[in-house]
């Protein structure tokens, strides 16, 4: 046998074998983009309707699967090392599952998986207040702390507690600045799963928390609706806002939510992707489940 023929012929096999590899891969990517004339369509419908569209429409819809996420339980001696160290004494007021940490100065409640802590003398105490105090102006009204500072003390708390949390909006409101910060895995948002800061001029008053332990991925892949035919989901939803105001969606991204609100130590429920779309003037995006195509906010 000639070895060179043999070894050149099984080398084209190998170059002839990844093409085809490659151009199924394309062929399937492509399969799950949304078309120039897609995009151009739902912009038409949209701007028929009152809605602009500012930000880029996310062209990719390449099936995803569920994650699997634990119940809203938590280790009770790590929140009050994080929230009450050093603390001489703390009460406990449990009722009706309802559990209540009070120190006097603040104190915690874990209710049906959530949990909300309150210190008006401002949080965390190792870190210090803010540097700037809390000042009115000629007309009494509060002056906010900046973005950047919020962020900032909000960015050190779950740096130093729950790293894989991240930044995720800012926004004032009449009590102060709001932080919210959700999980990242593995490069996916989890939406449920979130801190939410109220930053004073004291520093960090209140702090809201839910969440759930990520197990992973599981079940199928499943198809999901592309963005244009959410998008036509969340027109139907507020076209008659529209008319009489015009609706400006800022972005859209895709995060996961979890649904199911249990508490009970052991359970266990899916997170499944969802689209949020933010619009101009409002703090809260909407969200359509990219399985079903059904907004439930």
């Amino acid at each position: 046998m000639d070895w060179e023929k043999a070894k050149t012929y099984i080398l084209i096999s190998f170059i002839i074998l990844n093409i085809g590899l490659l151009t199924m891969r394309i062929w399937e990517q492509n399969r799950y983009n949304i078309t120039a004339e897609r995009v151009q369509n739902i912009n038409t419908v949209l701007q028929e309707n009152n809605i602009s569209l500012a930000a880029g429409l996310m062209r990719q819809t390449m099936p995803m699967r569920p994650l699997t996420i634990s119940g809203f339980y938590y280790d009770i001696d790590a929140l009050l090392g994080i929230f009450f160290d050093g603390v001489d004494y703390i009460s406990l007021i449990e009722d009706s599952g309802r559990i209540v940490f009070d120190t006097g100065s603040s104190y915690m409640i874990i209710s049906n998986g959530f949990i909300f802590f309150d210190n008006t003398g401002g949080y965390p105490h190792d870190i210090g207040a803010f540097l700037f105090a809390e000042t009115l102006s000629d007309s009494d009204e509060l002056i906010l702390p900046s973005h950047e500072d919020a962020n900032n003390l909000a960015g050190d708390f779950t740096s130093r507690h729950f790293p894989d949390f991240e930044w995720d909006a800012t926004f004032n409101t009449d009590e102060g600045v709001r932080v919210i910060h959700r999980q990242r895995y593995r490069n996916q948002i989890i939406h449920s799963n979130f801190i939410e800061f109220l930053v004073t001029a004291d520093g960090i008053t209140e702090i809201e928390m839910q969440f759930g332990r990520v197990i992973g991925h599981d079940g199928f892949y499943r198809r999901i609706f592309a963005s244009d035919e959410a998008l036509l989901t969340f027109m139907q939803r507020v076209r008659h806002i529209a008319m009489v105001e015009p609706i400006t969606i800022l972005r859209m991204d895709m995060v996961y939510l979890k649904e199911d609100v249990s508490d009970e130590p052991g359970s266990v429920s899916f997170a499944e992707p969802f689209y949020r779309v933010f619009i101009e003037g409002s703090d809260d995006p909407f969200l359509i489940n990219a399985f079903t195509n059904v907004i439930i906010s």
